[in-house]
Formats: structure tokens, C-alpha cells, sequence
């Protein structure tokens, strides 16, 4: 359940606290408003607390608060309405689970599904006609795993406005028969952005947005998750979030940073007026609990769907091109640079990630020395040398360990299907380069929980199925390595580094309470752990449904 309890002054004694800082470890915090006002030893703290509520943690394991350094606030609250067709792994059990649903809400006007692998077709291409067998009245919209994808039902492409004469739109792709035209019912990257997500958000009402954005904040308290960081912001995310930061008297459950979608347009003209909007948007929205503070740029898809732009071709001798090339990104990376907003650029394929690195080297030698703190999302593939040369500009890696689970690699790991397999997600590399890295988990394409994202990080093992062998074990992080970059250093991604992400006096009293510390139970314990106590900005957010947790009064 989610709560708001605010104590002026609270003493937490007698924890093992991880302060993702050094000292690492500590026993006590004393909370005076929504600040730390001490992080030390208990016999101190005793001394400092007269007076305040005391609050005994009986060796209870306490962590800064999570901060997902890349998610989908809006859309993480809205998947919740869709199928979920994780674990399928068959097309009868695909859609088994549609018809379900279909049965089951006879009056929606449409049925949405989500988190389908491609492995599940067991080599077959997706088409409409595999979806209209299950509901071949109603539009179907079914979203890959990833996001970039959606598979679409005849009625469904007709919603759309989609025949065989409309255009692909640029970067993305409406996948057609070859010998009819006809769109067999697959839609890629913008294809999706263009056409999707338009006809859907224009079905969202402010209240099932609101509506939405609540469940996402609920769960990410719930799992402890004190800091988003939304990447990809709309109108419609904004004026969500503003309404509820309204409702909140300017404050919300947790502290959203955001980075405004620019959607590449073919005149420079257009692409420039959406980074000016970022601007103004960044001068409006500012703030320890909601702030606009760059722009996201998709210059790649995704390898499953070998839309990633990758310098070599894919298995199949496919190759495919970036959605931003180098000549029309520059412009726009140097005029937000030059103002001062954090670019944020998705790079999955080692072409795109050289790409993203060119356009940085430019700006920096247009716009000279200036504070700057740009991001690579994903990096799921990057040359040796731009590894070196991301870490020399103090670009942030920005990643998601939950994207390396090797349940999710055999399609990946087939689409490459060379010696590129074997340096995939290198996060130890960036790091002893001496980049910064800050973990997220993309929610909804993957789970927002952070802790199997942690597992994940410390082990390359599965969250999802212990069968499956690591994934390049050479590249797992020590725990406390790995907690850190969910917590300090994705704060230090946003500019938040002097307001939250460590345990230490001054900054933000943004903490979990966990039922069990992975470093004395193993890091298969992050699998099977839970949260106990959220608090933000002093206020318990979330407390365990039921009794106190053992140990917290």
C-alpha cells in the first residue's frame, strides 16, 4: 500500500546501510524534513537524535533509493491494460491468450498485447492474418517485447489507414508481401511511432492517463524505486505528470526528470523548432520532483528486428541504415548543446553508437568547453575504440542489465551471428574506461523491478530461467558495483547527484528498506527479496501490506 508519513525528525538505528558512497556502510540515518541530517555509526546517531521518533531496522539491509535512469512513466502505467505475452513461446499460446482476452472484454473496441519474442513463431514471419484467426472483427495491436515492433491484425491495419499505397514512413517500415504489396501486418520503429501510437493515445482520456501514471508510480515505490528518469516525453506524458505534480501541491510519489522526444523530420527547419520547444519546456519545468532536462534522439531500432544500424551486416546479409545519419543529427545536437539540455541518444548498433559520438565531437568543437553531461542509451554493441573515445567526451552509458538476459538472447545472439555476439552490453569495459554507468530498465519493454535487474548485473545469469547459461560472465559487476549504478550514478545521469542517489548528510532522505541483504544471502537472494519501506524526501512512500515489517516500528 502506498502511504505518505511524514515524522519532522526520525532516527533509523541499528541497519546495515549501503551508502553507495565511502564510507560504504553504515548504521544509522537520522531524517530531519526531507533531508539526511546524519549517516553514521548508532551510538552517534543516539547521541544527535534526541527527541526524534526512533525507528529500530533489527540489522534490516537499507539502500539509497533506485532510480530507473531509463523508463516510459506514462506507457508503464498503460501496459498494465494490455495482454502480457511474456513467456509465450509457441503462436497457439500467443493466441490463446488473445482470444482470452477478447472473450473476456467484449465491448473494448480493441484488444492490445504486449512483450511477445519473436523466438515464439518458431522461424515464421508474423502476419495479420495469424491474429485475425483469433479476433478478425476488432483492431488487434500486439507490441514486440522491445517496443519498436508492433504486429497488427487486418482490421487493425485498416484503423490505421494502411494499404498497399501508403508509404514507409522515414526510418521506419510497413512490412509488405513481395509479390502482392499488400502489408503482411508487421509495422517497425517509426512506422509504430507514426501510425500507432497516435490512434492509440488518441483513445487515452486525462483520466485513464492519470489513472495509469499512478499505477506506475505505485509500482515502482512498491519495488522501491524512489527517481525515474522518462525518456521519450510527449505532450500527453507532460500534461500527465504536471496534473499530477498539481494534485500533489508540486510534488509527486517520486522525482521524475524527463527528456523531450524529438521526432526526426525531413526539414532541419522542423527538427530545430522540436529541440526550441525542449527548450522552453526546460525553462517551465524545473525542480527536485519534475524537471524537463534534454532531448531523446532514436537513432537506431533494435537488433532482434535488424533495424540497429550496424557497421557489418546481419546474418542474412540484410544491413540496415540509421534513422538519424550524421548530417541531418548534427544540427540538432549542436543547437541543444549549445543550450544546455542533456542529449539523450538510443545507440544499440555499433554504427549507430559511432554515429552518436561524431555528432557529440562536433558540437563540442562548434560549441567549445562547457558543462555538459550527454548520454548513450542501450550500447548494447560498440567498437573498442568508441568505447574509449564515449568515456573521453563524459558520456553517460546509459543501460539496462534486464536487456541482457540471456532468456532474451537467442534471437539476438542469431541476427549478429559473428564475434560481435561475443562483446555484448560490455559494461565492464566502459567502465574501466572509465565511463560512467547508470542502469535502468526501459519499463515497460522489460519488468521495472530493479532488484532481478541487479541480479542480472551481478551475475549475467537469467532472471526469468535458471536453465539458461550467463550471458558473457567475463562482463558481470560486484554487487555493490552494480547497486550503485542503479542508484548514484543514475542520479549523477540527470544531474541529481547533489539531491539523491547516496546515503549521505544533506542530500534527500530517498531510502529502502529491504528483507533481506544480498550480500550476506548471495545474489540469487535479489530475486526473491522484498521491499519492506519506501521513503521519499522523508515521507514513507510505501510500506509492506500487512503488519510492520519485523524490526520496523
Amino acid at each position: 500500500m502506498e502511504n505518505c508519513v511524514n515524522i519532522q525528525k526520525t532516527h533509523y538505528r541499528n541497519g546495515r546501510i549501503f551508502t553507495a558512497d565511502e564510507p560504504r556502510w553504515a548504521a544509522s540515518l537520522i531524517v530531519d524534513g526531507d533531508k539526511l541530517a546524519y549517516v553514521g555509526d548508532t551510538p552517534t546517531a543516539d547521541a544527535l537524535a534526541d527527541g526524534a521518533e526512533i525507528v529500530d531496522l533489527a540489522g534490516a539491509f537499507v539502500v539509497p533509493g533506485f532510480i530507473d535512469a531509463h523508463t516510459h512513466l506514462l506507457m508503464m502505467g498503460l501496459s498494465r491494460q494490455k495482454v502480457d505475452l511474456t513467456g509465450a513461446r509457441h503462436l497457439r499460446e500467443i493466441q490463446s491468450r488473445i482470444r482470452e482476452a477478447a472473450e473476456l472484454n467484449p465491448e473494448a473496441p480493441r484488444i492490445l498485447g504486449r512483450s511477445w519474442l519473436v523466438t515464439a513463431l518458431d522461424g515464421r514471419a508474423p502476419t495479420r492474418q495469424m491474429l485475425d484467426e483469433v479476433e478478425p472483427e476488432r483492431p488487434v495491436y500486439v507490441e514486440s517485447y522491445d517496443g519498436h515492433s508492433v504486429w497488427v491484425n487486418t482490421a487493425a491495419l485498416g484503423e490505421l489507414g494502411i494499404d498497399e499505397h501508403t508509404p514507409d514512413p522515414m526510418g521506419g517500415q510497413i512490412v509488405r508481401d513481395r509479390a502482392t504489396g499488400v502489408a503482411t501486418g508487421m509495422l517497425h520503429e517509426t512506422a509504430v511511432s507514426e501510425f500507432v501510437w497516435p490512434m492509440l493515445s488518441s483513445n487515452v482520456s486525462d483520466a485513464d492517463a492519470d489513472a495509469a501514471l499512478a499505477a506506475a508510480f505505485g509500482n515502482y515505490l512498491a519495488d522501491g524505486v524512489t527517481g525515474a528518469i522518462d525518456m521519450g516525453l510527449g505532450a500527453e506524458d507532460v500534461a500527465a505528470i504536471k496534473r499530477a505534480s498539481d494534485k500533489g501541491g508540486g510534488t509527486l510519489p517520486l522525482r521524475v526528470a524527463g527528456h523531450w522526444r524529438i521526432i526526426r523530420n525531413a526539414s532541419e527547419a522542423e527538427n530545430l523548432r522540436q529541440v526550441q520547444e525542449a527548450v522552453e519546456l526546460s525553462r517551465q519545468f524545473q525542480g527536485d520532483w519534475f524537471s524537463i532536462v534534454g532531448i531523446k534522439l532514436i537513432i537506431d531500432g533494435v537488433i532482434d528486428s535488424c533495424t540497429a544500424a550496424m557497421k557489418d551486416p546481419y546474418a542474412d546479409g540484410s544491413h540496415s541504415d540509421p534513422m538519424w545519419d550524421l548530417e541531418s543529427l548534427v544540427p540538432v545536437v549542436v543547437a541543444a548543446d549549445a543550450a544546455g539540455l542533456q542529449i539523450a541518444m538510443h545507440a544499440i548498433g555499433d554504427e549507430a553508437s559511432s554515429i552518436a559520438l561524431n555528432a557529440l565531437e562536433q558540437a563540442v568543437a562548434v560549441n567549445g568547453d562547457r558543462s555538459r553531461r550527454h548520454r548513450m542509451e542501450h550500447v548494447e554493441t560498440i567498437t573498442k575504440s568508441d568505447v574509449q573515445r564515449l568515456a573521453r567526451l563524459g558520456v553517460i552509458a546509459s543501460m539496462q542489465p534486464v536487456h541482457a538476459d540471456p532468456a532474451l538472447q537467442d534471437n539476438w545472439r542469431a541476427m549478429l551471428g559473428d564475434h560481435r555476439v561475443e562483446r555484448a552490453y560490455p559494461w565492464s569495459e566502459l567502465t574501466a574506461a572509465g565511463a560512467v554507468l547508470a542502469f535502468g530498465t526501459d519499463a515497460p519493454t522489460a519488468p521495472h523491478s530493479p532488484l532481478p535487474n541487479m541480479f542480472i548485473a551481478a551475475t549475467r545469469k537469467s532472471a526469468t530461467d535458471p536453465t539458461c547459461e550467463p550471458n558473457l560472465p567475463e562482463y558481470a559487476l560486484p554487487l555493490a558495483d552494480a547497486l550503485a549504478h542503479g542508484t548514484r550514478d543514475a542520479a549523477f545521469s540527470c544531474r541529481w547527484e547533489e539531491l539523491t542517489g547516496q546515503l549521505v548528510k544533506g542530500k534527500a532522505a530517498d531510502f529502502v528498506v529491504l528483507d533481506s541483504d544480498p550480500f550476506t544471502a548471495g545474489n540469487t537472494s535479489l530475486l526473491t527479496t522484498r521491499v519492506r519501506l519506501t521513503v521519499v524526501a522523508g515521507a514513507v512512500r510505501y510500506q509492506q501490506t500487512g503488519a510492520p515489517p519485523a524490526g520496523v516500528r
